[in-house]
């Protein structure tokens, strides 16, 4: 066969995507990957939570079947740099019974809060594994030895089935300092050393406090979490003022309604601006994308909003430019409604403005639009423009590139890919290749858990990229210039000692 016939020769598609359009089957690796970076277990427009919750189990096992090494790094992959929590903690629970050497190797880099370990302790016994056993109790206790007094105060509830104190009890660690004693008595109720424990203590302190003085005293040098102080006081302005001097980035992010309601915004603006638009800042925080998104939608102040809009920009900045002509399709069907065109809108803006102007971004449902973008009004502002509505024909705007003889070099598609009329995307990638530049390359971002698939897995030049953090981002800059794709990347990945 020839190269040109080989390149264009007919791919039979071999499954059917939710709406029973023709698709393809992509390789189990990149299925599992999928499932690990969008399926957060939650309703979607196609399937309940109980079917992604099934289908999301019967993947786990198949890929632990099949090859438990590449699992295992999948899992430190997507909770490190796709951002994803609960896929990845339902994952080691299964791991857990499959290899405990691979398991015990992986877990330090998948729990990485407390919240994780309360997690997959509960997912741990829904499966009907109780508590794990040795091998799981070892690297709880390794972990618990990590806890410090900040998650001691802020973990050590019991909303999510299992509070520190729990797993303290049924892991019983060897503490590994005096101070590591006190806060493991502290969990489980005993007495303990005041001396060693001073933010526990302030903590403590201040359940008994009434006087405000004392309360933002106690506040500020315990440096105590919102959450715990407003579980035991009722802050009025001026301790609010002090709660907002002390919130992490993100909790500043996710709480600047509630402080808008204390009337404590205003007054601290140039402080807020100065963490919420602070590059390094950002980038250690490893915010997804999309949290802005959500913060700006609730905020009503326009300074606030100006804030968020440059926040988002200084996220994508880092970034490396896309080279060669890009076109950005966003599909923009009734079934992206809500979070995912919060997303998609986010991704296309962004990747649009790394073309540096050169590309072109269109929007599409079984139409395509023109949604006229700008170098320079800010994503965020850009983003809300953009709704959605209508049906879903992933192959009109590849189809519209033809017909119109523009050339590019990429092709980049946001979609949850649940075509249900016209061409379809691979049909007229393959027109779009014969005729106008058979080198184009295809990147289909998926930010969706269905798991069928637009292309099949024997084209070369097409790529899958799934999740939702600026990762995905950074991967198709890298495809671009030849560096391999997700699958090479977490291959490569070093599993850590045991």
């Amino acid at each position: 066969m020839s190269r040109a016939k080989e390149l264009f020769s007919a791919q039979i598609p071999n499954t059917a995507n939710r709406e029973g359009y023709p698709a393809y089957t992509r390789s189990l690796e990149e299925q599992y990957v999928q499932t690990l970076l969008t399926n957060t277990i939650g309703n979607t427009f196609y399937a309940d939570s109980e079917t992604l919750l099934a289908e999301s189990n019967a993947i786990h096992d198949q890929i632990l079947e099949k090859n438990p090494e590449f699992a295992a790094k999948a899992l430190i992959f997507a909770r490190n740099k796709g951002l994803m929590r609960l896929q990845p903690i339902f994952g080691l629970a299964k791991l857990s019974s499959v290899s405990r050497e691979l398991f015990s190797k992986v877990f330090l880099q998948v729990i990485l809060i407390p919240s994780d370990l309360q997690d997959f302790m509960v997912i741990l016994e829904g499966l009907g594994r109780g508590q794990g056993g040795r091998a799981v109790k070892r690297q709880a206790a390794q972990f618990l030895n990590s806890v410090s007094e900040y998650w001691a105060i802020k973990y050590n509830g019991r909303g999510r089935g299992y509070s520190l104190g729990d797993i303290v009890k049924t892991v019983h660690p060897k503490p590994i300092s005096d101070k590591q004693k006190a806060i493991f008595a502290y969990l489980v109720g005993k007495e303990y050393d005041k001396t060693q424990v001073m933010q526990i203590s302030a903590y403590e302190a201040l359940k008994k406090a009434t006087n405000t003085k004392e309360q933002i005293a106690l506040i500020q040098e315990g440096r105590l979490p919102h959450e715990v102080v407003t579980g035991v006081i009722k802050p009025d302005k001026e301790i609010w003022n002090a709660i907002l001097h002390q919130m992490p980035i993100f909790a500043l992010l996710r709480n600047l309604n509630t402080l808008d309601r204390a009337g404590v915004l205003d007054e601290n603006r140039e402080y807020i601006k100065s963490v919420l638009n602070d590059p390094e800042r950002l980038a250690k925080s490893k915010i997804l994308p999309f949290r802005f998104v959500t913060a700006f939608h609730q905020v009503e102040k326009a300074w606030v909003k100006d804030i968020l809009r440059q926040a988002v920009e200084l996220t994508f900045d880092n970034l490396p430019d896309i080279p060669g002509k890009t076109a950005v399709f966003l599909d923009v069907s009734g079934s992206m409604e809500g979070e995912y065109l919060c997303i998609g809108s986010v991704f296309a803006l962004a990747l649009y403005k790394k073309t540096q102007g050169k590309g072109i971004f269109w929007t599409f449902d079984t139409e395509v639009y023109d949604p006229q973008p700008s170098m320079y009004d800010s994503i965020l502002t850009q983003a809300e423009r953009i709704k959605a509505g209508g049906g879903t024909d992933t192959g009109a705007p590849v189809e519209k590139l033809r017909k119109d003889n523009i050339y590019v070099d990429n092709i980049i598609i946001i979609t949850d890919e649940q075509q249900n009329t016209g061409s379809p995307f691979y049909k007229e990638l393959e027109k779009y290749r014969r005729s106008i530049n058979p080198n184009t390359k295809a990147f289909i971002i998926d930010i969706a858990p269905y798991r069928s698939a637009m292309i099949p897995p024997t084209d070369k030049n097409a790529h899958y990229i799934y999740g939702w953090s600026e990762t995905v981002l950074e991967y198709i800059a890298m495809s671009i210039k030849g560096y391999g794709n997700i699958i090479e990347d977490i291959n490569k990945i070093e599993i850590g000692q045991a």
